[in-house]
């Protein structure tokens, strides 16, 4: 059995953009997840925490992009998405936060 602080290490936060918006109109909810989660630890944490049942996981790696401040250049952490997409009849409220 998995611990909640394991599950949270897997979940970072749930991500609230124009296009997530328009995903949780079709039961579907986006988190950014850590980089080396795979699609079963992804829906474990999600089912642990959430109360919620699973239908699928989708994932997607965004690159950092290079980028200069100050003169100097720097690159931006790569990030890793997860679409979940939630079974008919239940719901996740990202608006209140993990």
């Amino acid at each position: 059995m998995t611990t909640k602080a394991e599950l949270y290490d897997v979940i970072r936060k749930p991500i609230i953009t124009e296009k997530a918006t328009m995903a949780s109109e079709h039961n579907a909810v986006v988190f950014e997840v850590a980089i080396d989660a795979n699609k079963p630890q992804i829906k474990e944490a999600v089912e642990g925490l959430f109360n919620v049942k699973v239908k699928a996981v989708n994932t997607s790696i965004t690159k950092g992009k290079v980028k200069r401040f100050r003169g100097k250049l720097g690159t931006r952490k790569d990030v890793k998405k997860a679409y979940v997409t939630l079974e008919e009849g239940n719901t996740i409220d990202v608006s209140t936060g993990l």
